[in-house]
């Protein structure tokens, strides 16, 4: 998991957004309006990056499929934690 997420942060072109929106979700589980509204960033831009996140398990929606849904960090996201952290600092 820790090279999936260097590879996902670190050696895409995404990977800035990337951290900015784990980022938020750290501080406050949100749905992809709110982010859009929050980080002030297009929806598809967001919902791309959300897709990516969600693919590689590094986030969850809960109300799957249903407009509006909430992301949270995964289990497997807060087992690497601390090197999100280290990543982002890099980014």
């Amino acid at each position: 998991m820790k090279q999936l997420l260097w590879y996902l942060l670190a050696g895409t072109r995404g990977g800035e957004t990337r951290c900015i929106i784990i980022t938020h979700l750290l501080k406050k589980p949100s749905n992809a309006n709110q982010l859009t509204t929050a980080l002030k960033l297009d929806y598809k831009t967001i919902r791309h990056h959300l897709d990516v996140l969600e693919k590689n398990r590094l986030i969850m929606p809960i109300n799957k499929g249903g407009y509006g849904a909430v992301f949270f960090l995964t289990p497997e996201f807060e087992a690497v934690k601390e090197d999100f952290s280290k990543i982002c600092k890099i980014v």
